[in-house]
């Protein structure tokens, strides 16, 4: 059971790259995603949550990113997106998703496991 992020890189500021969390040996759907980053020398800070399919489906964005950043989920793929539009250089930083748990659940979960690997967006300005 794994999930890793990716789709980062480095882009200009303004850019709209989406990052994916994609899955292997469990049903993302059946679980609330939530979406971190950290950036160098600050700590890990969360910035926005997806309920499981089983429960509203509903997400929500941190109040720093809200309107410039959305979730969203393709059951068919595995994979849950986060949309980032806008970007600024302050939003460089490792991007990682995560599963929460229990399954089924809504927004915010009891806690999350199964952290994957991050992708690093740089953004330059």
């Amino acid at each position: 059971e794994q999930q890793q992020a990716s789709g980062g890189g480095l882009v200009q500021t303004g850019g709209s790259p989406r990052l994916s969390c994609a899955a292997s040996g469990f049903t993302l759907r059946n679980y609330p995603i939530g979406w971190f980053r950290q950036a160098p020398g600050k700590e890990r800070e969360g910035i926005s949550c997806i309920s499981s399919s089983d429960s509203d489906g509903t997400s929500y964005i941190v109040e720093s990113v809200k309107g410039r950043f959305s979730m969203s989920r393709d059951n068919a793929k595995n994979t849950v997106y986060l949309q980032m539009n806008s970007l600024k250089p302050e939003d460089t930083a490792v991007y990682y998703c995560a599963v929460g748990i229990p399954v089924g659940s809504m927004c915010p979960p009891m806690r999350y496991d199964y952290w994957g690997q991050g992708t690093l967006v740089t953004v330059s300005s």
